[in-house]
Formats: structure tokens, sequence, C-alpha cells
């Protein structure tokens, strides 16, 4: 046996693309008619609504359904500065497949990032989970504070299947940092149901999927995930499980 053949024998296998059962594809349509009264009960119910996109097939889906139902809630990601070229990528794809829904970038505040990162250094975060955690809220809890300064109401992809961080989740929540109501529309939705969703409709979607991703956030940050394992495994895998948030959700 060649090196190359030893190589691929002995390469791990990959995460991959769900592929949704039938009983998953016939129960969507309820499922999608349950999402779209949630999200137009959030519609009615605040002035300001806007969705939180990491631009995970969550956050597409959601997307996708408001640009479907003509809802008015405007969405926003999170430019840390450190993601990957395929999410920045998918932005674009975004404004331009869904070009009459409201979009907005929010940056973090580079002279406070920078000083950061000349006082610790580039990669500060793989040293400890307090120092990833104050990267985490110069890149991404900051700029969200901004995001949300003229919100009455947030929503966001999470779901409960997702981590243990992440079991108790209900639809609504109370958002106490920033006084208002936050949203979990699909919190109760299965990673088979949300990749039926982004197949039937043919939602856009991160590249990063077809590489082993099952969740990605900041490049240096994310890494893919063998079969088997839990869908956040890449996800700060030096760290605890218990402790695997960036605090935009705690």
């Amino acid at each position: 046996m060649s090196a190359e053949e030893l190589l691929h024998f002995y390469k791990p296998k990959l995460w991959e693309i769900p592929q949704p059962s039938t009983e998953v594809y016939e129960a969507l349509p309820s499922k999608i008619a349950v999402l779209a009264e949630r999200l137009e009960s959030i519609v009615q119910t605040h002035k300001t609504v806007k969705l939180a996109s990491s631009l995970a097939v969550e956050d597409m889906l959601i997307t996708d359904m408001i640009a479907r139902y003509r809802l008015a809630i405007s969405v926003f990601t999170l430019n840390t500065g450190l993601l990957h070229k395929e999410t920045l990528a998918l932005w674009e794809v975004l404004i331009k497949h869904y070009p009459d829904l409201t979009t907005h970038i929010f940056m973090p505040d580079m002279v406070r990032t920078n000083a950061f990162v000349e006082e610790f250094g580039k990669t500060p975060f793989y040293e400890s989970v307090a120092l990833r955690r104050q990267c985490c809220f110069l890149r991404k809890i900051e700029p969200l504070s901004h995001a949300l300064k003229d919100a009455d109401a947030w929503i966001t992809g999470q779901r409960r299947e997702q981590s243990i961080t992440r079991a108790e989740l209900t639809f609504v929540e109370e958002d106490k940092q920033h006084q208002m109501a936050k949203y979990n529309p699909i919190f109760d939705w299965s990673e088979q149901e949300v990749w039926a969703y982004i197949l039937t409709y043919q939602v856009p979607y991160n590249t990063l999927y077809q590489q082993g991703y099952p969740s990605i956030g900041c490049d240096p940050c994310t890494r893919p995930v063998k079969a088997g394992e839990d869908i956040r495994a890449g996800r700060w895998w030096w760290e605890n499980q218990e402790s695997k948030e960036c605090g935009l959700h705690k």
C-alpha cells in the first residue's frame, strides 16, 4: 500500500450533511406552518425586530422564511474580523439572493481589538477560557449591543439539540442585558428538519458544511468534526463542553 493510500485509509471520516428521512420531509410543511405563526406573532408583538445571523444553516432557514413571508424583520451579522472566507462569501450571496431584505453588518471596535491583540498576541484564546471570552466580548458581544440598540426584540437560530448548554432552551426568553425579548423560533427543530428545509427550498449555505463543519464560528476557533462526534465538538475544541459559548446567549 502506497503512502497516499495509507493516508486515505487512516484519514478519519468527517461529519457529513444529513440526509433527512422520508418522514422528516413529510412532516416539514407542518413544521413550517408553526414557524411562520411564531415569526408572525413576533412581528405583531414588537415594533423593531432583528435576526442575529451567524450565517449558519439555522439562521439561513429563518432568513429564507423572513423573505418568503415578507416579514418586517431585518437581518444582521457580526464580522468579527476572524471569519472564514467562505462565511464572508456567503454574506455577499445572501444580499444578492434576498435583495428585498434589510441587512446590516457590524464590526468590532478595531482600536480596542488591536490593543488586545498587541497585549496578548494573535491567538490568546488557546491559553485560557478567560482570554477567549475576552476576545469574544470584543469581537461579538460589544458589536451585538450596537446592532440591537434600536430594537425591542431579537431572534436567534438556536436549537435545543445543538448542545447541553442549550438543552433547556425555550421559544421566548427575557434578555435582561439588552432589556428586550429574545426569541428562538426553531428551538425545537432537529438537525434533519433544518437540512430538510435547506435542501427543499435550495437555500444558500456555507460551503464549509461540505468540508465537515456542522457548526461554524471564527476561523481559529472552529475545526471539522469527525463522524459521530457532537456537532459542536469543533467549536473551541480545546475547552470543556460546558464552557462552549461565546457569551452572546448567556
